[in-house]
């Protein structure tokens, strides 16, 4: 809207598919665009010869938000379209928020850069504010004040004794003060006693030629609590088998630690995302659990 009102071109797709904004971006001679990691992954899992036809060199700049970025599929973006690639973090609460630009991203990979609003703190599950490169709950001072609406307890909730406030996210600071996001809090699958965030499972699992998309969650085990699971949406359909998804579970296995790697790998047609890109784990972990 700001774009436009200024006079410039605004070309909004009504559903993203991959090979179709290749096509926006060369008939249009795009300049600027905003994307989400799915999208991202969609255009990546093209074939070769498809994703070479198509003339991207008119894009200046591009930002991606909504949900984390795989560190490996952003350097092939990189490679693919050039260090032009922006990434910010924030929030529908606007606690806070950070940003970096592609050359400070591929000078510390994986992170979602230094704040623009607020100042973060990493605190333990004791409240306590954790030094460099240790993993907690994010919170952050000096943001905007919100309350959300008729939930007096889970506004309550988001604050600590300091008046900082966290959406639930898990990440760390490096020494420089660049963030890095680890999980959010409630995706946390504690089997056997052990915290398990899925997101580095999840990222191997996207990394694979075959896979398009992936959630790893936990759902009800009577011996450890919970066990981790994992669903996964192929490139090709006709990869979804029971023989695939043993490979794919050694394979896992080969470069991740076993209690992190899910015990069963079951196969969706789509994974429920948003048009954002923001996956819906709920569903997921209702189906499995029974």
């Amino acid at each position: 809207m700001a774009v436009q009102s200024l006079g410039g071109t605004t070309v909004v797709m009504e559903k993203f598919d991959p090979e179709a904004a290749l096509d926006c971006i060369q008939r249009h001679g795009i300049t600027h665009g905003q994307f989400v990691p799915a999208m991202f992954v969609r255009m990546l899992k093209l074939p070769e010869s498809v994703r070479a036809s198509y003339d991207v060199s008119s894009l200046q700049r591009v930002v991606h938000a909504a949900a984390p970025c795989p560190v490996d599929v952003k350097k092939q973006m990189m490679q693919w379209w050039g260090p032009i690639i922006d990434e910010y973090y924030a929030s529908s609460e606007a606690v806070g928020a950070s940003f970096i630009r592609a050359e400070d991203w591929l000078e510390h990979p994986g992170s979602v850069g230094r704040p623009l609003v607020g100042i973060p703190h990493i605190l333990d599950e004791n409240g306590e504010e954790l030094p460099p490169g240790q993993p907690g709950e994010i919170y952050y001072e000096g943001g905007h004040p919100f309350e959300y609406l008729r939930e007096e307890a889970k506004t309550s909730a988001a604050r600590d004794p300091h008046g900082w406030v966290t959406v639930g996210d898990v990440g760390y600071l490096d020494e420089d003060g660049y963030l890095y996001l680890t999980d959010r809090r409630h995706h946390m699958i504690i089997s056997g006693g052990v915290n398990i965030y899925p997101q580095e499972a999840e990222d191997l699992l996207i990394g694979h030629p075959k896979v398009l998309d992936a959630a790893v969650f936990g759902i009800p085990d009577d011996e450890m609590g919970q066990s981790v699971k994992a669903a996964v949406q192929t490139v090709d359909p006709a990869d979804a088998t029971e023989a695939f998804g043993t490979e794919l579970l050694a394979w896992l296995r080969e470069r991740l630690a076993h209690y992190k790697c899910p015990r069963s790998i079951s196969f969706e047609s789509q994974l429920p995302r948003s048009d954002a890109g923001k996956l819906y784990k709920r569903s997921l972990v209702d189906k499995y659990s029974g």
